[in-house]
């Protein structure tokens, strides 16, 4: 499908507009709370419950983003969002402001819009860049968290709510007029595509990944606002600046991880992630001057917002045919991840009266994250190892050190008769043909362990007992230490007429 040049700009505005009304109350609150009367818990809950609704349907909104298109989605969202939002305006108790938070998820949802929608668009080694340009819509978050604070000081909390209103009309006006009506369509149902993925253990650690990186991103920029106000003394409208900072910091590195990710393998960058997420959370946990807390909170954008573009570089490389409920769920969890810490944090600070438990349980998540980053790259580079063996035209057969077979390809039972089963945890002298004595072997061996390779011609025998001539190559692999662990032989058969062990063969090269 041929890329219109409005898709790109207008789904990224459209996003940034969705992440601007999802942030509302999280930007607003030092206002709010003084017109409405709110606990420590209640204020935290109040800006945590638009995540909820947010990042639970963001699933449905993958798999309806396939069925009707992100033009249709994009303008039905923003119209829905135009009740909550006005509501919220005019709210005057806490009641007022679950509920009407609880219907911004909408906005929060419009996520899965895009990166579902815009791959579509463009070749796969483009997709990391693409999706991070997308992600670039989380600047709705950094401008709420900028401009709010400045126009409620001046016009009011409750007005300043209403302005999103028109911003909400002229995006769904210009969805509806220039968004692509031609948008390829999927119809497999939900059911089927769930099947199709649920067992995979990647899903379940791609959530995972991105609940540590995009969670990390949107539970500070829910929580720094109020904190910095409360623990530092600061202004509120210089904790919007500095929230707004993060936000910009977090949002920009996206689409740089998501080129990242397309150039280099993106399980080496989510390992430099996951170890700057373990030393932010780290340093954070020591409840440091607000320098060094600054410190902390910008390494903790950087790494989030570069693993946020990584990741969703790799859901299109292993769920193309089910991209939009893969992306829903990873993106859902995500979101959930930015729900849960400030809560967390209130309840602990509550408790011990430090946050410094909470930031230590971040620096644990990440460093369990970086495991399983670092198996997922072993993992995969023994599948690649995997199917280059089997791939390979020339029989290939591996042992250890102690000579004990550990694997053959296919080619090896196609040439030899001998299956993998029968082969594996034997020697290779099931294939003597009894053609060379002793002392050849000898030199064989010999050779092997004074410069770990061997090249030549060798009679052996088939299953079937027939004789057969073959070009073998042996090469020993070294492990760290310089001693080698491994013995890979790879040969291929010199066709020849074959007779019974014992009589003579005419050579000829295949």
């Amino acid at each position: 499908m041929k890329p219109s040049k409005a898709n790109l700009p207008l789904q990224t505005t459209s996003l940034i507009l969705g992440f601007a009304v999802w942030g509302i109350l999280s930007s607003l609150i030092s206002f709010i709370k003084g017109d409405i009367s709110l606990t420590a818990q209640q204020l935290t809950l109040v800006t945590a419950v638009p995540v909820v609704l947010g990042s639970i349907l963001r699933v449905p909104f993958g798999y309806w983003t396939n069925r009707f298109g992100a033009r249709n989605m994009f303008f039905v969202s923003f119209v829905l969002l135009l009740i909550p939002v006005f509501y919220i305006s005019r709210a005057s108790t806490f009641a007022d402001l679950i509920l009407g938070g609880l219907f911004l998820g909408i906005a929060g949802a419009t996520f899965s819009v895009g990166v579902t929608s815009l791959p579509k668009y463009y070749p796969r080694e483009k997709h990391g860049l693409v999706n991070g340009i997308y992600g670039l819509g989380n600047l709705g978050s950094a401008i709420s968290t900028f401009f709010a604070p400045l126009l409620a000081e001046k016009f009011g909390w409750q007005t300043t709510v209403r302005f999103y209103m028109i911003l909400l009309v002229i995006l769904a006006l210009a969805n509806f007029l220039i968004g692509d009506r031609k948008e390829a369509k999927l119809k497999t149902s939900l059911i089927v595509q769930i099947k199709g993925i649920y067992r995979n253990e990647k899903l379940w650690l791609l959530c995972l990944f991105y609940f540590i990186t995009f969670g990390s991103f949107v539970a500070f920029t829910v929580f720094l606002p109020h904190h910095l106000v409360d623990t530092f003394g600061i202004s509120k409208v210089s904790a919007g600046l500095r929230t707004a900072g993060f936000v910009t910091l977090a949002t920009f590195m996206r689409p740089i991880g998501g080129w990242l990710a397309d150039r280099i393998n993106p399980f080496r960058i989510l390992t430099f992630v996951f170890a700057g997420l373990t030393a932010g959370g780290i340093l954070l946990a020591f409840s440091p001057s607000i320098v060094l807390f600054t410190v902390g909170c910008l390494l903790i954008g950087f790494c989030a917002g570069v693993g946020n573009g990584t990741v969703f570089k790799l859901v299109p490389l292993y769920f193309s045919k089910q991209s939009g409920i893969a992306n829903g769920l990873i993106s859902a969890l995500g979101g959930l991840g930015g729900f849960f810490p400030p809560l967390m944090l209130t309840s602990l600070y509550a408790i011990t009266g430090q946050y410094a438990i909470g930031f230590m349980a971040l620096a644990m998540a990440a460093i369990c994250s970086l495991l399983l980053v670092l198996y997922l790259y072993w993992q995969d580079k023994v599948k690649l190892a995997e199917q280059i063996i089997s791939s390979t035209s020339q029989a290939i057969l591996v042992t250890n050190k102690s000579g004990i077979i550990i694997n053959v390809n296919p080619a090896f039972t196609e040439i030899t008769g001998y299956t993998a089963e029968m082969a594996i945890g034997q020697k290779p002298g099931i294939l003597k043909s009894g053609r060379h004595d002793r002392e050849f072997y000898d030199r064989l061996w010999g050779q092997l362990k004074e410069t770990g390779a061997w090249n030549g011609k060798i009679w052996n025998k088939k299953h079937n007992g027939n004789i057969y001539l073959q070009m073998l190559t042996i090469n020993g692999i070294k492990n760290d230490v310089g001693e080698i662990s491994y013995f890979v032989g790879v040969f291929q058969e010199i066709e020849a007429t074959s007779y019974p062990d014992g009589q003579p063969a005419k050579i000829r090269m295949a």
